[in-house]
């Protein structure tokens, strides 16, 4: 592919391509930024990282990596039997790490810091009422091992796989870290989920006990935990043998007799003692089910010693973790940032991890906030999507708390575009905190790139460089590396990683074929469009699946998403494809604003506008054939765009996927032109 030439016209310094370029097969980087933020001399000044010793963990991982990670395993997690062998390849795709050895999830996560510092804060929880609870280490580990008794009292064992269908809680985490703590396998569902997929989550786990709650609380209203679980299990549900209900919401629900037994009953009479099991570090320590390209979810299955190794050090690099942090990830732990980042990562290093039921904008738009504001939040962590939300309410809402104890500023989900990260460095880093543009997926179970903050300067938009012992590669059509820097490609990850998934649960053979398949068990294939920049900066282009063919040039959703939101009426856009007869897919955007939504002929010179608009920015190439007006997007409650949706929304399809995840399922009617 014969490099784009600079568009002299883009105030990006963006790339027009030329007729020539019109046989291209890799995906075309649409998009450049050359600002650069170096981290302040004072938070070098404290930082655990600087760029020495980052250079050094770098260098040492690329003279021998398995040793690398053998001798970070040995120092940062304790083993009940220490592992002789680091890394067991004979089967590749299907790597084992440390398999010889045997730990404890929660032993690390909980038992480790009692002596030194078991009346520290564990956990503040808030909930969207505004009820506040804490737990010390003591504490969390008290609670832990009582749920712990009790699961055992029902009969699960070692390897058994529990539900956990919860409200985002303490008591979620305690519910993980019991499980781990006995060895039996957790499966969480996000309490957003229906019946339907609760049930085919269940049944492909193989579940044998469901830890649920009458309801949790979101928006102002009820979640109905208990119904769903009901629903789910009234078909049978043959290995669910016993359902725990956590009174949360205390609405009534109906209790199935010699089924159903209520949380604070069962954990009155056991003891706040329970043994750990020890188990291999290849032991499945949880199943996560993520949604495949058919829509059919897949179990995502994580071991015990190289996930939590992953999680472990990837908290204490990239976040910078100190005694005194309160760590707020907003994720919820039915996702896998909420397991990495909230019931994982920063316990097994000794923090204080902030937890809120709700939603961010009740019952204003100040809640997130006032939240940081009134717990002391020292570290800030969320999704793109909840920026972008919080930027469109204005900077009126965050200005009138104070954050200045917040010291460190993150990003997760998807790749962040500069505008949002400019606005998140403005008016909540006030310009001073260094941002972490984090990397990673459920499967990675880790975050894989990211700058860390006391060494790594930062650009808006990129999540800069992988962390030591994670080798990555940008790669064409064929897997043959892209040299030729902005040139677009697959990112791949060129050797394997302690927390990297293990299978598919109940189908290796998928899970060979969808992250090794591609390039013959050469690399493993993340799914996502990148490029790397002269710096050698990562640069997420999008999905692969999102990538849009128009009129033979690939280009990534995620650019002219950025090119939007760079017009300054503009809050956030989502960008699909539709077919088009001529030019193979056409350019079709959803456009939140910031403000009312104009109709009539002001909506169409609008319209005009925005299309104009990313012309000059990126290229008339890349000129949205469709722009939509809308007042929000399809979101799940965790952030997450539903871009199947927009995807059949575009092509003037019915609606038939599932929606019952949504924050607000209405707006599909909406953006389908019906409201």
């Amino acid at each position: 592919m014969k490099p784009y030439a600079p568009y002299e016209g883009s105030r990006s310094g963006a790339a027009v391509p030329t007729q020539e370029d019109k046989t291209v097969s890799s995906i075309a980087s649409v998009l450049e930024e050359s600002r650069v933020f170096p981290p302040s001399a004072a938070f070098v000044a404290k930082a655990g990282l600087d760029a020495d010793r980052l250079a050094a963990l770098h260098a040492e991982a690329e003279a021998d990596f398995t040793a690398f990670w053998g001798r970070l395993a040995k120092e940062n997690l304790h083993w009940q039997t220490p592992f002789r062998q680091v890394l067991d390849d004979s089967q590749a795709p299907n790597y084992r790490w440390f398999a010889d050895g045997k730990t404890n999830v929660s032993v690390n996560c909980l038992d480790r810091h009692l002596g030194s510092q078991g009346d520290k804060l564990a956990i503040r929880f808030e909930g969207e009422k505004g009820d506040v609870r804490t737990y010390t280490y003591k504490q969390l580990h008290a609670e832990v091992c009582k749920l712990a008794n009790a699961i055992k009292s029902l009969g699960v064992q070692v390897g058994d796989r529990v539900v956990i269908y919860l409200p985002h809680s303490a008591e979620a985490v305690i519910a993980m870290q019991a499980c781990a703590r006995i060895g039996a396998t957790h499966s969480v569902v996000f309490g957003g989920f229906s019946a339907s997929s609760l049930k085919d989550r269940i049944e492909d786990a193989g579940a044998k006990l469901v830890i649920t709650a009458d309801g949790g609380w979101r928006g102002g209203n009820i979640v109905e935990l208990k119904k769903a679980v009901d629903e789910a299990l009234s078909a049978g549900g043959p290995s669910i043998t016993k359902v725990i209900v956590l009174k949360r919401t205390d609405h009534g629900v109906p209790m199935v007799a010699g089924r159903d037994l209520w949380w604070h009953e069962l954990l009155a009479t056991q003891s706040e003692r329970c043994e750990p099991e020890w188990v291999d570090a290849e032991h499945p320590l949880f199943l996560l089910y993520t949604s495949g390209s058919t829509g059919k979810p897949k179990g995502i299955q994580h071991s015990t010693g190289g996930y939590l190794l992953g999680a472990h050090l990837s908290a204490q690099w990239v976040f910078d973790l100190k005694p005194d942090d309160v760590f707020w990830c907003t994720a919820d732990v039915g996702w896998i940032t909420g397991h990495s980042y909230v019931a994982y990562g920063p316990l097994s290093n000794g923090a204080t991890v902030m937890i809120y039921e709700g939603a961010p904008t009740v019952p204003d738009a100040g809640r997130f906030w006032k939240i940081a504001q009134e717990h002391g939040v020292t570290i800030f962590y969320t999704a793109p999507t909840a920026i972008r939300a919080l930027m469109k309410l204005g900077e009126e809402w965050p200005n009138k708390y104070d954050l200045s104890k917040l010291r460190l500023l993150g990003s997760v989900g998807e790749p962040i575009n500069p505008e949002a990260w400019m606005w998140y460095h403005r008016v909540i880093g006030k310009e001073k905190l260094p941002i972490v543009d984090t990397w990673w997926q459920t499967e990675t179970g880790a975050i894989m790139i990211a700058p860390v903050p006391g060494a790594v300067p930062t650009k808006p938009g990129s999540c800069t460089k992988p962390l030591p012992g994670i080798f990555t590669a940008i790669v064409d059509e064929t897997g043959e590396p892209v040299t030729a820097p902005g040139q677009g490609g697959y990112l791949v990850i060129t050797k394997p990683w302690p927390s990297m998934l293990r299978t598919i649960w109940g189908d290796n053979a998928r899970y060979r074929s969808a992250y090794w398949g591609q390039f013959n068990n050469k690399y493993y294939v993340a799914g996502d469009g990148a490029h790397i920049d002269a710096d050698g900066y990562h640069w997420i282009m999008g999905r692969v699946d999102d990538v849009l063919n128009v009129s033979g040039h690939r280009l990534g959703t995620m650019e002219v998403e950025s090119a939007l939101v760079s017009h300054p009426r503009v809050a956030e856009a989502a960008v699909v494809g539709r077919p088009h007869e001529v030019k193979g897919e056409a350019v079709f955007a959803f456009v939140i604003l910031k403000g009312q939504r104009p109709t009539g002929a002001e909506a169409d010179a609008l319209v005009k506008e925005l299309r104009e608009h990313v012309a000059k920015q990126i290229g008339a190439i890349a000129k949205p054939d469709d722009i939509r007006l809308a007042d929000g997007l399809p979101k799940t409650r965790s952030g997450k765009i539903m871009r199947r949706l927009l995807r059949s929304i575009a092509k003037g399809e019915d609606i038939t996927q599932d929606i019952s995840t949504l924050e607000n399922p209405a707006i599909v009617a909406q953006l389908a032109g019906r409201g």
